[in-house]
């Protein structure tokens, strides 16, 4: 069967990057979204018009497609399971997804796997007698945390039970606080033949849990891009994943690599790719779910920073295009902006600066530089 039509769960920037590649490649887009201001309706073929998790809705959105993929991981599997055919309907399939949507059986499977873990725990009470950890500890909702929502850092012990009943009181993940030196992340897309395609190690930089800039390549040795390789290639194995995955990684000072987290789709850190690789983390993850080759995935270019465009208080959607011409003026720049109605925090655009060859001084030590003149402007 040829796949032409694609349906796509969730309608924001992700999806919204889908819709340029999807023309290239000859597909159709059909989104399932619950908003007609979401970024992705302006790259539509059509629209299904639901929350994400809307099971019902999605078996309407299956009965126009060929093959459905996600934008994010806020769905519903048992619900999903139920929809006829859906073995081959899901990429990646709802098998694959299982144990990774909720992150403490996400930590159980890296362990199974024997990959590089902090140590965690399942809280589930305030009796800190039950556990055995020490502090800081960093608390993670199981289901629906993003962009530092549903993450909390606990200092010590008189910080613990506010922190978990601000959490619901429920059952938390908690996991050892990595003071690493360095946060990377490794994206691959693996098709049904079991090919693999493995993108150039980034190196991510976090303010107050949400990326604000993206370098790459990472300056990290040989081996620990060789041991983040490994560790992708063993997840996407080991799931037998039709689709692209990313997964963020700790760096220590000892040259220990960790998994911090395994995002199950395209992602932040390669925003990038659209401008610094033959084949962006879009078109690709179109390519693997559509049964096309993959495509190649080497940086075309000595270097590239991205910057997340994060809204605040002085900026709205009529001051940003004076921010917007500034930012252009930056040569080997690449401007986005996703349509979203601004406020602070939120992610509304991105920025990627390209590193031509040749460039002195060494890559590495002008990525900073850059992405202090993004955001000088962008914030002023």
């Amino acid at each position: 069967m040829q796949i032409r039509k694609i349906g796509i769960i969730g309608g924001g920037q992700l999806a919204w990057m889908m819709g340029e590649p999807a023309q290239k490649l000859g597909l159709e887009l059909i989104i399932q979204t619950p908003h007609s201001e979401d970024p992705a309706v302006t790259i539509a073929k059509e629209v299904v018009y639901a929350e994400v998790g809307d099971a019902i809705a999605t078996s309407r959105l299956a009965a126009q497609c060929d093959v459905i993929g996600f934008e994010n991981e806020f769905v519903d599997l048992p619900t999903l399971s139920l929809i006829p055919n859906q073995e081959n309907l899901f990429h990646p399939s709802l098998q694959s997804l299982e144990p990774l949507l909720d992150k403490y059986n996400q930590r159980c499977y890296l362990q199974e796997l024997g990959l590089p873990n902090p140590q965690f725990w399942l809280l589930e009470d305030a009796n800190q007698d039950n556990y055995n950890f020490s502090y800081p500890l960093v608390l993670k909702a199981r289901r629906h945390g993003y962009d530092g929502q549903g993450t909390i850092v606990v200092k010590d012990k008189f910080q613990l039970i506010p922190a978990w009943q601000s959490m619901g009181g429920g059952s938390v993940l908690a996991e050892e606080f990595i003071p690493f030196v360095k946060e990377l992340a490794v994206i691959a897309a693996r098709n049904i033949t079991g090919e693999i395609r493995i993108y150039p190690i980034f190196e991510t930089q976090q303010e107050d849990q949400v990326c604000r800039r993206v370098f790459a390549p990472a300056a990290v040795n040989q081996e620990v891009v060789l041991l983040a390789e490994k560790i992708i290639t063993t997840i996407l194995e080991s799931t037998q994943v039709v689709g692209l995955f990313a997964v963020e990684l700790f760096l220590t000072e000892t040259g220990e690599l960790l998994v911090n987290e395994i995002a199950p789709r395209t992602h932040n850190s390669g925003h990038l790719t659209i401008d610094a690789c033959p084949t962006s983390q879009f078109e690709q993850y179109l390519r693997a779910i559509a049964e096309q080759p993959l495509g190649e995935v080497n940086l075309q270019t000595a270097g590239a920073v991205m910057v997340n465009l994060l809204g605040h208080a002085g900026i709205d959607q009529d001051n940003y295009l004076a921010k917007k011409q500034l930012l252009e003026q930056i040569p080997h720049s690449h401007f986005y902006w996703y349509g979203k109605s601004p406020r602070p925090g939120r992610k509304l655009g991105h920025m990627t600066v390209l590193i031509p060859e040749g460039t002195s001084p060494a890559v590495q030590e002008k990525m900073p530089s850059i992405a202090h003149q993004v955001e000088a402007i962008w914030y002023g």
